[in-house]
């Protein structure tokens, strides 16, 4: 009998070891099953809803400042080559009132430029050009707006980080100093909540930075032809009272 219970008893033990071993097999392939989102999700939860909730908010400002940008960029991108052989055309065929006819019908900062280079052509070359530059100016202001809020959301994120991180250390050296001695899982919760802040403040400014180089050479490339446009009015314009 002795020799029964000891085997039923054996037996039991490992039973109950492959099953524990079993269910632990099983949540490890339950967490490595969860995407990408998911964890993102947890690790969001965990970080605390004051520093990590205005960090979100950063992001998305961020992105509605930038896709509101990237619309009307895309929006204001024109084929120069082909407006400029229109209004040359225009001017050759019917005068100024024609070309001014192509550049209203023409969407985007450059048509714009031509059609106050040829408004003002009537009063001289001079006048025409400082039409030009000063539009320029004009339109130049238009394309760079809202662009400063997104630099100050991609500053402002890594900062609430930072920020979040170094309260999370101060609560957790507190609960140090309250209890008398160093003890790990003690002050770990703390610790975790503020490289979370730390990381996910980095992560929106990562995000809004590529986003912000984009914009910002979209609109170098939209200044380049305006200025390389404006250059050739007055070009056309010269030609054309010759």
């Amino acid at each position: 009998m002795k020799k029964i219970s000891f085997t039923l008893a054996v037996a039991g033990m490992f039973v109950m070891g492959t099953t524990t071993a079993s269910a632990a097999m099983l949540q490890e392939e339950a967490e490595a099953s969860k995407g990408f989102t998911q964890v993102l999700k947890e690790q969001f939860i965990q970080g605390g809803p004051a520093f990590m909730g205005i960090v979100l908010l950063c992001l998305i400002l961020g992105l509605a400042v930038a896709i509101e940008r990237i619309i009307y960029l895309n929006l204001a991108t024109t084929n120069t080559a082909k407006l400029k052989q229109q209004v040359e055309d225009a001017l050759a065929s019917g005068g100024v009132e024609a070309a001014k006819e192509v550049c209203r019908n023409t969407k985007g900062p450059v048509a714009s430029i031509f059609y106050q280079g040829l408004d003002r052509s009537s009063e001289g070359l001079e006048s025409a050009e400082k039409a030009v530059v000063a539009y320029g100016g004009v339109q130049m202001g238009q394309l760079e707006k809202n662009v400063s809020w997104l630099s100050l959301f991609i500053a402002v994120a890594p900062m609430l980080g930072f920020m979040g991180t170094v309260i999370g250390m101060i609560q957790a050296f507190q609960k140090i100093a309250a209890v008398g001695n160093l003890s790990a899982s003690l002050i770990a919760g703390d610790i975790q909540v503020a490289l979370l802040t730390t990381v996910f403040g980095l992560i929106v400014a990562i995000i809004l930075q590529i986003f912000y180089n984009y914009i910002i050479a979209k609109i170098d490339s939209i200044v380049n032809d305006m200025e390389d446009a404006s250059i050739s009015l007055i070009d056309m314009l010269a030609a054309h009272k010759k």
